[in-house]
């Protein structure tokens, strides 16, 4: 790789694109943890899962497990296969988009949600409360709003959906309980897409994926790549099809594949580059002080995880037992995770597809922490 790929300049700061490749001898050093996706597709945990592990800047782990399906004729994985990351699209992509306009001080985190979009005002249901919502608050999963809502049973169009999400009833005071809120992404993601005169997809992949060299993540990816791509459900009740190529998150499936809380898609190694630019401070995408501030644990309400927008180690974490306190993360819904640690510096990214045929099966639960634990085993060992 010529040195003119391999690094980024933007304002007279130049940063690597790619963490070196030095993945060689993975096998011999990774073994005891690549047993443990293999032994998860076994068990029918999950059909199909990619790896990449960066410490120290380099790319020591890059590996492609399983079959997109658990049928033998099925497609096998490959280091090019693309994985639909659901919840991990919240950090890639939203609060990626949400660090580069605060930086650029086109958004006040502290300014109320409803001088961005008015839509959201208390008075349209009476609740007073919605109007001291913050951006900073979506950021956090602070802002009263629920977890979840079945928005796709009610409505048909974007337009539809858009507006259920501006008028879901608050289930808390704003700032009082961290509740991890889909909705809120929702919400934030039109926000900052009014700030910036432009969807979350496009300003993504001018202003990050491009720039990376992330060629392989996309919202909405082409249909060139869907034999890329394994299936993430066999949906019989609300599109009656199998999904693939497609995000399996319903609500963003009526926003129409672009969405703040769910809808990118991206290989395995692409997230390593994007964890080897935070790693490395944010340079070019933000300063380090940006990311600091974003990637920092909240202090209140208290007991929360959350930084903004990012998770942070709980006890216990599907991080496992060893990721340090000033670490940074985020799970999926579909099975995929990414989490960071800056002391050890360390990212690991585990993409899967759990959720074929369908949602029911838990046991990435004990698969994540697992496999996280025996990779900083292993990179111990190794001293």
């Amino acid at each position: 790789m010529s040195e003119s790929s391999a690094s980024l300049k933007t304002g007279g700061q130049a940063a690597p694109r790619f963490p070196a490749l030095a993945y060689e001898q993975q096998d011999a050093i990774f073994g005891k943890a690549f047993d443990i996706p293999q032994a998860a597709i076994a068990k029918a945990a999950f059909p199909a899962a990619s790896i990449a592990v960066s410490h120290q800047g380099k790319l020591v782990a890059l590996k492609a497990f399983g079959r997109f399906t658990y049928e033998s004729g099925s497609p096998p994985v490959t280091l090019a296969t693309v994985f639909d990351l659901a919840s991990v699209s919240k950090i890639v992509a939203t609060t990626s988009m949400a660090m580069i306009l605060y930086e650029r001080g086109l958004v006040d985190l502290e300014a109320p949600v409803v001088s961005i979009v008015p839509e959201f005002a208390g008075s349209i249901n009476g609740d007073v409360r919605r109007n001291h919502v913050t951006v900073h608050m979506l950021l956090a999963h602070t802002s009263g709003l629920p977890a979840y809502e079945k928005l796709f049973l009610k409505v048909k169009a974007r337009g539809e959906l858009l507006t259920a999400a501006f008028t879901t009833p608050l289930v808390a005071d704003p700032g009082t309980k961290a509740e991890y809120s889909d909705i809120g992404f929702i919400i934030l993601a039109i926000a900052l897409e009014r700030v910036a005169d432009e969807g979350l997809d496009r300003f993504c992949q001018r202003e990050l994926f491009g720039p990376l060299g992330m060629l392989h993540t996309a919202f909405n990816p082409p249909a060139v790549w869907r034999p890329l791509i394994p299936p993430t459900a066999d949906d019989r009740s609300f599109r009656k099809r199998t999904i693939q190529g497609e995000v399996q998150d319903e609500n963003a499936s009526v926003l129409g594949g672009v969405a703040g809380h769910a809808g990118l898609f991206a290989t395995a190694e692409d997230l390593a580059t994007f964890a080897h630019v935070l790693l490395q401070g944010g340079r070019p995408l933000v300063r380090p002080e940006t990311l600091a501030l974003f990637t920092r644990r909240e202090t209140a309400p208290a007991g929360t995880s959350r930084a903004l927008g990012w998770d942070t180690p709980s006890s216990p974490s599907q991080s496992g037992k060893y990721f340090s306190a000033r670490s940074f993360g985020h799970l999926g819904y579909t099975g995929t995770s990414l989490w960071i640690d800056p002391e050890r510096q360390l990212s690991v990214t585990l993409l899967t597809n759990r959720t074929w045929p369908d949602c029911a099966n838990k046991a990435i639960k004990d698969v994540r922490p697992t496999f996280h634990d025996a990779v900083v085993e292993a990179l111990e060992k190794q001293g």
